[in-house]
């Protein structure tokens, strides 16, 4: 059985078909990817599969149950969580604050903590421990009490898979995780996937263009091209299948 899967998801928008009868399913315990030139319909796939974007037809599965009626704010509760292509923190906040959004789910009776009832208080406590334990996997504990807009891009990247671990997710979806970092901070993050995957056993599935991330992070990857399934396979497999060369860099 499949974590997170999806069965002949169609999208279109107007005229234009953007995932046309996809169909993948990520492994539990694995990172996986997904590949595929601009406009290949990455995004709206994986908008799709948390829930951001309806469908025309197909289904999108959690451990094999339907979850097509699930919105995004749901997701969460799932198990599922996911980062964007954009930077998505509160710049005026503090990390440490910013972590805690992540779990806002696990706040608890919405009047006790109205009203400072000491089990909310010790709820608290404990979310605040638990966050600054995420910050130390990600090397943030000195930023802690520093607003996310003054820290380096690829300090915030960290704070925003650091928020996304707070809510104590089965499976992390990551769009495009190191665009716009140079290449000590994409190595960083690389890292970082491959310790939470291999020490918490966290599943990852990463949309990305950075193909040696994509490459040395993953153990499956997914090709698509112009909406529709192209190949999958291990790095290796991806990297000498002949459909996804000529995809990629075409034929003479």
């Amino acid at each position: 059985m499949k974590h997170l899967a999806c069965q002949n998801i169609t999208v279109r928008f107007g005229g234009v078909t953007a995932c046309k009868g996809i169909s993948l399913g990520i492994e539990e315990g694995k990172v996986s990817g997904l590949i595929g030139a601009n406009g290949a319909g990455k995004t709206t796939l994986f908008n799709v599969l948390t829930r951001f974007q309806e469908y025309e037809s197909g289904n999108v599965y959690f451990r094999g149950d339907p979850i097509d009626d699930k919105k995004p704010h749901d997701m969460a509760s799932v198990g599922v969580v996911r980062t964007f292509q954009n930077i998505n923190l509160f710049k005026g906040q503090t990390t440490l604050n910013n972590i805690l959004i992540g779990a806002h789910r696990k706040l608890g009776n919405p009047l006790a903590n109205l009203l400072s009832f000491p089990s909310a208080r010790r709820n608290e406590r404990s979310l605040v421990k638990r966050a600054i334990e995420i910050a130390e996997l990600f090397g943030l504990e000195t930023y802690l009490d520093t607003a996310v807009g003054n820290l380096p891009y690829g300090s915030q990247k960290r704070v925003e898979l650091a928020r996304a671990l707070a809510s104590d997710p089965e499976i992390v979806l990551l769009d495009e995780p190191v665009a716009g970092c140079n290449d000590e901070e994409t190595n960083d993050l690389k890292e970082s996937i491959k310790k939470l995957n291999r020490e918490l056993g966290i599943t990852f599935f990463l949309v990305e263009h950075d193909m040696s991330m994509i490459m040395d992070s993953c153990d499956y990857i997914y090709a698509i091209n112009f909406g529709e399934n192209l190949a999958e396979g291990t790095p290796a497999q991806i990297q000498k299948n002949p459909e996804v060369i000529k995809a990629y860099l075409g034929e003479e």
